[in-house]
């Protein structure tokens, strides 16, 4: 585990720029923050960190890092939102049949680059889910049955929630920071 000076350590991860999750609200209001609150989550346990950190695979054997969870993420939106939901004729980003595992082990790109394209695929997954209901479906590339936007927005929560864990034990290896 690398250290961490004294003074720059702290246990707890601040809460950055996330609003507070609402206690009440309809169900669109709080499958969406939820689901916002976790992708901020995995942009803060990416903050402050070196190329060389955001690369390393910190808990061998698997091939997870933070960079990885950044491009697995980007694509996972594009799947979920713009390829399923909304139809679109996109290539995916981030894998290929030929090369399913290619959001964890081509991290040949700058974090930078990655962190844009997750950026840009979550504010087109925003808008996507903000133009519709929770009950409209678009149609699952796999299976050619109807998948609602419901489904699609708990799902996604499911995804982060998982990546979000698996950032943080990520993150503690690098530097020993742990938190929400």
């Amino acid at each position: 585990m690398n250290e961490v000076p004294e003074e720059n350590y702290s246990p707890l991860w601040p809460e950055g720029d996330r609003e507070p999750l609402p206690l009440v609200g309809d169900e669109r209001e709080i499958l969406t923050a939820y689901l916002d609150w976790h992708r901020e989550t995995l942009a803060l346990k990416c903050a402050g960190l070196d190329a060389e950190a955001l690369n390393e695979r910190a808990a061998p054997p698997s091939r997870l890092s933070l960079h990885g969870l950044v491009r697995h993420l980007a694509g996972a939106e594009q799947w979920w939102f713009e390829l399923q939901f909304a139809g679109a004729e996109a290539p995916m980003i981030n894998y290929s049949d030929a090369w399913p595992d290619q959001d964890f082990e081509d991290l040949s790109g700058s974090f930078d680059e990655a962190l844009a394209v997750w950026r840009t695929q979550v504010e087109r997954s925003r808008q996507i889910a903000a133009a519709a209901s929770l009950d409209d479906t678009g149609v699952s590339r796999r299976t050619g049955e109807p998948v609602s936007l419901r489904r699609i927005l708990v799902h996604m929560l499911a995804e982060y929630a998982r990546h979000d864990g698996h950032a943080d034990l990520l993150r503690e290896r690098i530097d020993g920071r742990t938190g929400q």
